[in-house]
């Protein structure tokens, strides 16, 4: 199934950011982190964990893939769904993916009820995304094009018509070009670039 054109950017967040909140002698430590993998999510709460090793709980939930097709979210020990799903609530209600939300709970005497830790996980979650920078990124897709060195006029031209410089060059009798494209222009210049004699256009 195609994207639609108009939906080839998606909100992130650009680098760690973080929020604390208080209740009733509780505190929830919250951490936002761009992530692009689940080997990356993992590293980051193993660090949380040691930088937090004294915590008895440490709730999270991430959001995966432009369109956020991946996800999940963990009590870690707190009531069913008190902790894990409010965080994975932010996510989506900031419409947020690649991002990865850890709450960490110290105690504070006080048993706060489902109600209470839903308020305060999800609060956490919100103080700690307000506290970072949104993105807007571009889906884009990466191509190779090779051709002869005497196609090289028209296969910049196509480029600088687009606005586009290549990521990588090699000029040599068979010349060779990376590009990455927006999405929504990609099978546009595909196509330009395809139209050229003797010109090789693959994915990678």
């Amino acid at each position: 199934m195609s994207l639609p054109l108009e939906n080839d950017t998606y909100l992130s967040i650009v680098n760690r950011c973080e929020g604390l909140y208080k209740v009733k002698g509780s505190k929830h430590y919250a951490y936002a982190f761009p992530v692009s993998s689940e080997e990356e999510i993992k590293e980051k709460l193993a660090l949380i964990r040691v930088e937090h090793h004294a915590a008895r709980h440490h709730c999270y939930a991430w959001r995966l893939g432009h369109d956020a097709s991946r996800f999940r979210s963990n009590d870690d020990g707190e009531p069913s769904n008190s902790a894990g799903p409010p965080i994975l609530g932010v996510l989506k209600s900031n419409s947020l993916t690649d991002v990865l939300i850890i709450v960490v709970r110290y105690f504070g005497g006080t048993k706060l009820g489902v109600g209470g830790l839903i308020d305060a996980y999800r609060t956490a979650s919100s103080i700690a995304i307000k506290a970072g920078d949104i993105v807007e990124l571009q889906r884009t897709q990466e191509y190779s094009v090779t051709y002869p060195y005497d196609k090289m006029g028209d296969v910049m031209n196509v480029l600088k018509r687009a606005g586009i410089s290549p990521s990588l060059t090699d000029f040599q009798l068979t010349c060779r070009l990376e590009l990455t494209v927006r999405l929504r222009d990609s099978e546009s210049l595909h196509k330009k670039l395809k139209d050229i004699d003797m010109v090789k256009v693959e994915l990678l």
